[in-house]
């Protein structure tokens, strides 16, 4: 099959051209000013940006909390991922206590191969850190997995900050980042019990129990244990100015630091806890200040922010209400892998803090580079997987879970006006997302990932 993508402007993280694209057989063949090959099917971009796949470095589908599970599936979330414009999801494989790391990645891979309508890799996520575990690391090296994910909180997850000093310590050699949410453990405790002595249950106390500073505390205690180990270290869903901060100054003493924020982080306020709905707002870290958004959309321009993860880990307004009107009992997480790329085209692109260019580099090129996927993903290139995302920039529509594919009774952004949106997605080369529309689902294949590219190391 050979499909020709014409007069659009392809967008890569270091410039964009008018061009025409060629892609046969799931490879990008050709990009020249004007291509008049003989194809299988010609697709007109004509004014609009031709950006290499998106990639979600940040999803939790079917996750088994034990008394739930999250509302979407591999089935349902990836087929609002690629009408999204999203190609490629990074979701975490969770080894329970108890289970192998193996055990995990074979889980998941059950609950994904056959069933998703985009591309998808695994995260290995570890609640436990000892020789057992590490032993496993070359393993799951060998089978595509090279990045992994640590918790400082929820009691069934969490290891102590000498496990994250090893655990980092240990992977650098292999070239492998570990993830890790950020919160002291402790003062959130301390805070929560606090709040609820005082008869605080309600959805704003989920926000004050975990403020700028518990995070920006846990940011802290990562960047010295990376100092302390010579070692890349990512951190997850980063939400403040004042995690910011710590970032800023561990580059300064010359720590790698990988850096992902979310697009609610970018648009949302604290004030929706106040909201009538505002149990669908809760979430981990929290939403922030208009200050916070700010300097996280500053952020994305001068380059301290690497990529952009969307944290989907959707829940029914039935699930949430599970709570009983407690919020340190509300299951945590919102739902956002359709709406990535319109919400940061409309918030940063359109707003001027970022360009075109900029926008292809924070949700494809650096997370190709940095997940070990470039150059076969994250690019426009001859010789590149032709996942392809045609976006159409001036295409205005109100975001609603009812016109969204994930399977779920609400959205944090719900009601919002975006303006640009994705028109057509090829994935490997075949057309999946036309005008909008699902054509083509299950296309979705399984990326064996290399080592990380480290590219600020």
């Amino acid at each position: 099959m050979r499909t020709l993508i014409r007069n659009g402007t392809l967008v890569n993280a270091d410039g964009r051209q008018k061009a025409d694209l060629l892609c046969e057989d799931g490879i990008i063949r050709r990009i020249a000013p004007q291509i008049d090959e003989p194809s299988d099917r010609v697709i007109d971009a004509a004014g609009c940006y031709v950006f290499p796949g998106f990639i979600d470095t940040h999803t939790h589908l079917d996750l088994d909390l034990a008394t739930m599970s999250t509302a979407d599936d591999f089935a349902s979330g990836t087929r609002a991922a690629v009408v999204g414009g999203t190609t490629t999801v990074l979701d975490f494989a969770t080894q329970d206590r108890g289970m192998t790391m193996q055990d995990a990645l074979e889980k998941w891979h059950d609950k994904a191969d056959g069933k998703s309508s985009c591309n998808y890799g695994f995260h290995l996520a570890v609640s436990e850190w000892n020789d057992d575990r590490k032993a496993e690391i070359d393993r799951m090296i060998e089978q595509g997995v090279t990045s992994f994910k640590m918790y400082m909180v929820y009691p069934n997850m969490r290891v102590d900050d000498g496990m994250i000093y090893d655990a980092l310590r240990f992977t650098e050699e292999k070239d492998c980042l570990i993830g890790v949410h950020c919160e002291n453990f402790d003062l959130l405790n301390a805070r929560i019990d606090e709040l609820h002595k005082a008869g605080r249950f309600d959805p704003m106390a989920h926000a004050e129990s975990r403020p700028d500073a518990v995070e920006a505390a846990g940011v802290s205690t990562l960047m010295k244990a990376a100092y302390l180990a010579d070692a890349p270290a990512w951190v997850v869903h980063l939400s403040c100015e004042a995690s910011l901060e710590e970032v800023e100054n561990a580059r300064g003493r010359g720590v790698e630091v990988y850096v992902e924020t979310c697009p609610q982080y970018l648009v949302l306020d604290q004030e929706l806890y106040n909201a009538p709905d505002a149990e669908k707002f809760i979430m981990s870290p929290p939403l922030r200040h208009a200050f916070d958004r700010e300097a996280l959309l500053n952020a994305l321009k001068d380059g301290t922010v690497d990529f952009i993860g969307t944290d989907h880990c959707s829940f029914t307004m039935a699930q949430k209400a599970t709570g009983n009107g407690d919020f340190a009992k509300v299951p945590n997480g919102g739902a956002g892998i359709q709406n990535r790329a319109e919400i940061v085209y409309t918030a940063a692109v359109k707003t001027g803090y970022i360009d075109p260019e900029r926008m292809a580099a924070l949700l494809s090129e650096n997370a190709a580079r940095i997940f070990g996927m470039y150059p076969k993903k994250g690019v426009l290139m001859e010789g590149s997987d032709a996942d392809i995302v045609v976006f159409d920039p001036d295409a205005p529509h109100t975001i609603s879970y009812r016109t969204n594919l994930h399977n779920c009774d609400n959205s944090p952004f719900e009601g919002m006006m975006v303006l640009g949106k994705t028109r057509d997605v090829l994935l490997g080369g075949e057309l999946v997302v036309k005008d909008g529309e699902l054509i083509r689902p299950n296309c979705g294949k399984f990326v064996f990932r290399n080592r990380s590219e480290r590219p600020r190391k």
